[in-house]
């Protein structure tokens, strides 16, 4: 019997090419940075910010445990389990990675000393903190790592739960972070780890699919076609049309789908306006977009 090949997503890199030699230096870099983002803002200011991180962090302060190998002696056992209950989606570059965090946690720890880099400013450290984490596990990301932790409890919740697995993240980090309340007994450590939370959140996906204003518009008017002509020769940009059917009375209509920048949006609009008020325009954040005419995806995947 031929053993399971793993789908495409969990294919290793030839050991030693250019490609490998990146992504362990994604993985470095990333992980000093989540390091330098615990160490000089988020510990010493006693914010904890979920995950076996801000356990490590509570511990810490109970009983003087490192925070290093604290972190790393809860990733190891949570790999192992995630390994055998959902199989190999931890590979050696997520052990790798939570590996070096916890390294030069504690080897910053004993370069740097516990003092804030910012004395007595907790809401700079949490912002500042909060970016560093954010962009250094976006670099891990890229790398097609994991950071451990949280990640795989909301991974083995999900399996038993079928809730979606972001969902289930905020849940565990939430109970950690309402857990420091009645650790360190003060209403601004869970109020300021809420906003690390919310900052690293928001610095990951900018720093994963860049800053972008572009609007994704479906349009549906009786005029479509003038529509049409007006995107591809005084815009320049294309789209397709979809077909729909009128809900009330069942009625064949053309739906355009196309994505604008915000000014090129103002310019289509007063133009719709001018030749159908009557036009129904429906404008979504397009936080991505892919394709021809912008980023290709080919570009996004080899841009780790």
């Amino acid at each position: 019997m031929k053993p399971k090949t793993l789908p495409s997503v969990f294919q290793k890199e030839r050991l030693f090419s250019a490609k490998w030699f990146k992504s362990y230096a994604l993985i470095a870099i990333g992980t000093f940075l989540v390091s330098v983002g615990y160490v000089m803002f988020i510990s010493p200011n006693k914010i904890v910010p979920g995950g076996v991180y801000g356990i490590s962090i509570m511990l810490h302060y109970l009983l003087g445990t490192p925070i290093g190998l604290t972190a790393l002696a809860f990733n190891i056992p949570l790999t192992i389990v995630g390994t055998k209950l959902l199989g190999p989606r931890f590979g050696v570059k997520t052990v790798v990675a939570f590996t070096l965090t916890s390294f030069y946690v504690d080897l910053l720890y004993y370069l740097y000393g516990s003092a804030p880099l910012v004395p007595g400013e907790t809401l700079v450290s949490c912002i500042f903190g909060g970016v560093f984490i954010g962009v250094g596990v976006a670099l891990t990301f890229k790398a097609k790592a994991t950071s451990g932790g949280s990640d795989v409890i909301a991974m083995i919740l999900q399996k038993y739960t079928r809730l979606p697995s972001g969902q289930l993240m905020m849940f565990v980090d939430s109970t950690i972070v309402i857990i420091s309340l009645f650790v360190f007994g003060d209403w601004r450590i869970p109020l300021f780890s809420w906003i690390t939370i919310f900052v690293i959140g928001k610095v990951i996906d900018i720093a994963l699919n860049g800053f972008t204003y572009d609007k994704t518009l479906f349009i549906i008017s009786e005029k479509h076609e003038d529509i049409r002509n007006s995107i591809i020769n005084d815009l320049k940009r294309g789209g397709t049309f979809l077909r729909g059917e009128g809900m009330y009375n069942r009625d064949d209509k053309q739906i355009i789908f196309t994505v604008l920048n915000p000014r090129e949006l103002y310019m289509l609009e007063e133009y719709i306006n001018r030749i159908d008020p009557q036009a129904f325009i429906a404008v979504l954040e397009a936080y991505e977009i892919l394709g021809k005419g912008f980023k290709s995806l080919s570009e996004k995947v080899e841009d780790i």
